[in-house]
């Protein structure tokens, strides 16, 4: 866990254990994520296709899409 400072400008700087974790250089984009009291920072991605790939993989059972359409 690492503090940071609110400015005068509301502005804050990242750690540079966060910015090194997360891989951010100067310029780098940043998603913030509000969810009641806690803020989240996400680096934002390129491309949200490639993000996003795979994420319901392991939800479903290999043979659901078939059967699904099987039963139209």
């Amino acid at each position: 866990m690492y503090e940071a400072k609110l400015s005068s400008k509301n502005q804050i700087v990242i750690p540079r254990e966060a910015r090194k974790a997360l891989g951010l250089k100067a310029g780098a984009r940043l998603l913030v994520v509000v969810r009641g009291e806690t803020v989240l920072l996400l680096r934002k991605p390129r491309k949200y296709s490639r993000a996003t790939s795979g994420i319901a993989s392991g939800l479903y059972p290999a043979t659901y899409l078939g059967d699904e359409r099987a039963s139209w």
